[in-house]
């Protein structure tokens, strides 16, 4: 009986507590949003089972969790700490962005070059949670992490707070996930509310036709004029633009193939486990871990209007009207954001299509939250 006994304190209903069953509850409504509303599955069930796994309670004595790394004198370095090396240490974000760039078609972005700047004026949504983060009472380091939530890219979210604030690597990364598979919830109702029903009615003429020769030069061009700005985000855009070149070089289809598809599942697999495992209770729920995802939301909302807003002042300026609505899609939500743009705009007219061109300011916001990441890790990270 004493044995018997011994071991039922090993088990996880001896040492469960309410802070692990709520964490566990939270995994299997990820998993269900993934599975019943279809809310970036890729993304949802990874992560939502890995929250699962990582709130399994066990004895102190065995070395299971992602923060078991080998430091704590003599315990082995565990297994999911090996897989969480990829997120601790930037690597999974990278290879993200290259397989984002394999996929990416940039024309419509460079038949229009004056959409980009709706994707910069997304990226207001980064630095006004910035200066929030700041006021309550967060360390510039943390509060320049928390910001790039607003951008909606868990990619770079995770490679920025890697670098400035590993405290919170956790939260941050599952806020930016978060709100980046809840895009059809949060985006709609901002998006109505700022514009009027003329407004969203806008239909635009079709892209022109972008030349060979400019979708090979533009990934070149575009990367070194992006870091020469911010170097911090070398990285990043090194990866995306490489990708994007594999792809329109034409020569390495092979090579762009494998990038889009295999080595991004993959990736994809071992970050959303990685992000999910490390939102261990007595370390994720805190006052601060609340604080973060409320950032998050206003960021995300913020970046949200940002982007219309700014595209109602530009049709004052222009002769041929933009739709709004595109705005909206200027966080780096890929392609999510330019989804939600086409279904708002489909419902006042079925026959409008904003889709390609809402994926000009959606791309941009990809390369405007990273050069945004760039600029807050040089200013910061020293």
């Amino acid at each position: 009986m004493q044995n018997l006994y011994d071991f039922f304190q090993t088990t996880g209903f001896y040492l469960m507590d309410w802070r692990n069953a709520l964490m566990m509850i939270i995994g299997i409504v990820f998993i269900a949003l993934a599975i019943m509303k279809d809310y970036e599955p890729l993304l949802l069930v990874p992560i939502g089972f890995g929250i699962v796994v990582g709130n399994i309670p066990f004895p102190p004595s065995m070395a299971l969790s992602v923060y078991d790394d080998g430091s704590q004198g003599g315990s082995m370095m565990s297994v999911l700490s090996m897989i969480y090396f990829g997120v601790k240490f930037g690597l999974f974000p990278p290879l993200i962005f290259l397989g984002i760039g394999a996929m990416t078609d940039f024309s419509t972005m460079i038949s229009n070059p004056k959409l980009v700047l709706l994707g910069a004026a997304a990226q207001v949504g980064v630095f006004l949670t910035f200066v929030g983060a700041l006021a309550l009472g967060f360390d510039a380091k943390t509060a320049g992490a928390i910001g790039i939530i607003g951008g909606a890219d868990g990619p770079t979210a995770i490679f920025l707070a890697a670098r400035l604030a590993e405290d919170y690597l956790g939260a941050i990364a599952i806020a930016a996930y978060s709100y980046m598979a809840l895009v059809p919830v949060i985006q709609p109702p901002i998006m109505r509310l700022l514009t009027t029903r003329k407004e969203r009615l806008i239909r635009m003429k079709p892209p022109r036709v972008v030349s060979k020769r400019e979708r090979i030069i533009f990934p070149i061009a575009a990367f070194l004029i992006c870091t020469m700005i911010a170097p911090g985000a070398l990285v990043l855009l090194g990866m995306l633009f490489f990708g994007n070149l594999l792809k329109e070089s034409g020569v390495t289809e092979r090579l762009a193939q494998t990038a889009r598809t295999a080595m991004v599942d993959i990736v994809t697999i071992l970050l959303g486990f990685a992000v999910g495992a490390s939102t261990k209770a007595d370390v994720f729920l805190s006052g601060d871990s609340i604080m973060i995802f409320t950032l998050g939301a206003t960021a995300f909302a913020v970046a949200t209007a940002g982007g219309v807003l700014f595209a109602k002042l530009m049709n004052v300026f222009l002769t041929e009207k933009i739709n709004p609505l595109i705005g909206a899609a200027g966080v780096s939500a890929v392609p999510d954001s330019a989804r939600v743009v086409q279904m708002v705009g489909q419902q006042e007219d079925p026959h409008n299509f904003l889709l390609m061109h809402a994926m000009a300011p959606n791309v941009a916001g990809v390369i405007g939250s990273a050069v945004a990441a760039g600029v807050l890790w040089s200013v910061l990270g020293n």
